[in-house]
């Protein structure tokens, strides 16, 4: 890049601010989708680009090298958006949601979600998995019971967060650790400092949140109708949930996330056709496109069973691309780099360089969207600037899982809050103030990091 086209410190910084501008108005004043001022900051920074002597044909290359990162998140959104609506086919999600109606009190569904998501994230890995499987069913149990679902898609996204964060099977915990040049459990242990407060005073704030819910005489009366209706259209069994096992026995198991998801809608259309009712090919390939269609005379039930399907998952997809676009512009034009360089000058205690971490890892989740670019760019950016200060490297692994990872389904133009969003039926801005863990995480952190020992 030659000395005329890089952008200033500066510079950048204000294109950063604008940015954001755009975006926050365009949210929160307008009350837009994120699919328009993010289209909208591409044009703004292409406009730029031209303006410091970039060819249209430079730019478009850095849009088509952001998009070709975004392949395989948009593969895995559109296999889970099928195997959720084929989860519903088969009767998968309605087991595990009459299961549930019967057994769980409503009062305990936060804190039951908030736990049940934290295990079988930390077992697989995954929270892409965990929300996909059981946090799609607990959300039909809170439309059921009449709790707000925000509070639910909060407690499901803390808990599944959690095993993304400390599961030595998760990705971005393997992915830190090795930014970092830590050993995994290392990694894991140190992160206990910020994780342990942050889940403890999570789980008080849903244990007061669900003391606080009444559960009216017609709620439970609703329950009863809405197990009756589900029970009435689609046959409860058992044997459904073996498809979801074989997915979480497959993740386990390390095996690659896309054959994983490919299996789990193949089984579920076996088991579909030995199982349910009035199954036929042209049923289960319309499930897969547009999820399935039950008739039911409750809306309530409708919504429970009608769910899923690839197109569901379509709008989180053009966010994926034009996201990316973008975040690969930024990288054409240096922006990243220039902003990351100016930060880095200046620090010379462990306090300012951990706060430094974790917002730029924020601030790469806010730019890009993506989780790995987040842990990536800020690590080799900070990475020799620890050692020169003679700090450890797992605080530094520990500042890019709490500000990269943590924070992206906080974003709705992220890879994971696209992805939560579209399978829970919450939007992120509606959930955001209620992921508790999530943002308290990278406050220790933050915190931790001006403490001499931590």
């Amino acid at each position: 890049m030659s000395k005329e086209k890089r952008l200033s410190f500066s510079i950048s910084a204000l294109l950063f601010l604008v940015i954001l501008a755009i975006i926050f108005t365009c949210l929160f004043i307008f009350h837009a989708e994120p699919h328009l001022p993010l289209l909208m900051c591409v044009g703004f920074l292409a406009v730029v680009g031209a303006f410091k002597g970039y060819s249209w044909k430079e730019l478009e290359s850095g849009i088509v090298s952001g998009i070709r990162n975004g392949v395989q998140p948009i593969i895995v959104l559109s296999l889970i958006g099928i195997l959720i609506g084929v989860w519903e086919y088969s009767g998968a999600i309605p087991t595990v949601t009459v299961y549930a109606l019967k057994m769980i009190e409503p009062q305990a569904l936060l804190l039951t979600a908030l736990f049940s998501c934290l295990i079988i994230s930390s077992l697989v890995g995954s929270s892409f998995t965990t929300v996909s499987t059981i946090g799609v069913a607990l959300i039909g149990v809170a439309q059921a019971a009449g709790i707000p679902l925000t509070w639910v898609a909060g407690a499901v996204i803390c808990g599944a967060c959690f095993g993304d964060k400390m599961s030595p099977l998760s990705d971005t915990t393997n992915f830190a650790a090795g930014v970092g040049e830590l050993p995994i459990f290392k990694h894991i242990r140190h992160m206990m400092g910020t994780t342990i407060p942050a889940l403890f005073i999570t789980i008080l704030l849903f244990f007061f949140m669900g003391r606080s819910l009444t559960v009216a005489s017609a709620s439970t009366e609703n329950i009863q109708t809405i197990v009756s209706g589900i029970e009435n259209i689609v046959n409860i069994n058992m044997l459904t949930l073996l498809s979801p096992l074989l997915v979480i026995v497959l993740a386990v198991r390390r095996i690659p996330v896309i054959p994983s998801l490919a299996a789990g809608i193949v089984s579920a259309g076996i088991l579909a056709a030995f199982i349910q009712p009035d199954v036929s090919f042209s049923s289960f390939l319309s499930a897969m496109q547009n999820g399935p269609v039950f008739s039911a005379e409750s809306e309530a039930v409708a919504n429970i069973l009608n769910r899923g399907g690839l197109q569901s998952m379509m709008g989180s997809v053009s966010l994926i691309i034009i996201a990316f676009a973008l975040g690969g512009l930024m990288e054409k034009t240096g922006l990243i780099t220039s902003l990351l360089e100016g930060v880095i000058k200046g620090i010379r205690s462990k306090g300012r360089l951990v706060f430094s971490t974790v917002a730029s890892s924020m601030g790469m989740n806010l730019l890009t969207g993506e989780q790995y670019l987040s842990i990536l760019i800020p690590g080799q950016s900070f990475k020799k600037l620890y050692d020169r200060l003679g700090i450890e490297r797992k605080h530094l692994s520990r500042s890019l899982e709490d500000g990269g990872t943590l924070i992206n389904p906080m974003i709705p133009w992220g890879v994971s809050g696209a992805f939560m969003s579209s399978a829970l039926g919450v939007p992120v801005i509606e959930y955001l103030p209620f992921v508790f863990f999530l943002y308290l995480s990278p406050i220790f952190s933050i915190l931790f990091g001006f403490r001499k020992q931590s």
